[in-house]
């Protein structure tokens, strides 16, 4: 095995709570992912945006510590992925936002709110139907939030 995959499985950092970990050790460690999640909404600041709506694909990355449920094969020891998309969900075909910006926070201000144990949250929000002349899968923003400084802001 080369030696910093194997140093990496060795780093006591891997024990530690995530709630000690800097946002560098944190994002290597445990989390729940969803990814291509697709929802119509009515988000932007064009008057076509807010009434025909479009397309948005949604991503997200949300940090907890899986041991528990890994050792008790237990939904109770862990958070359920349809619990996070419904928040998505909810987001995304709710109240029109100006910017996409504002859609990602969102999403990762009431995961953190609503899931102690999740410590922090990447959320990546896309339209792929934009006023660009080119070839292109999708334009769209990715934030990450931690416990500490959605706390903060």
């Amino acid at each position: 095995m080369p030696q910093g995959r194997n140093s990496q499985i060795s780093s006591p950092t891997t024990i530690l709570p995530s709630v000690v970990m800097d946002d560098d050790q944190l994002m290597k460690g445990d989390k729940l992912v969803l990814r291509g999640l697709k929802f119509h909404g009515f988000h932007g600041v064009k008057t076509e945006e807010r009434t025909l709506g479009q397309k948005f694909i949604v991503d997200v990355d949300a940090w907890l510590d899986l041991r528990e449920a890994g050792i008790s094969d237990c939904l109770a020891d862990t958070i359920s992925y349809t619990d996070i998309y419904r928040i998505v969900k909810e987001v995304v075909e709710g109240e029109p936002q100006n910017l996409l910006e504002s859609v990602a926070h969102r999403i990762a201000s009431t995961t953190l709110t609503k899931f102690p144990r999740i410590s922090a949250a990447r959320v990546k929000v896309g339209k792929p139907h934009v006023a660009v002349h080119g070839q292109l899968d999708y334009l769209g923003v990715e934030i990450f939030r931690t416990r500490k400084n959605d706390a903060e802001n």
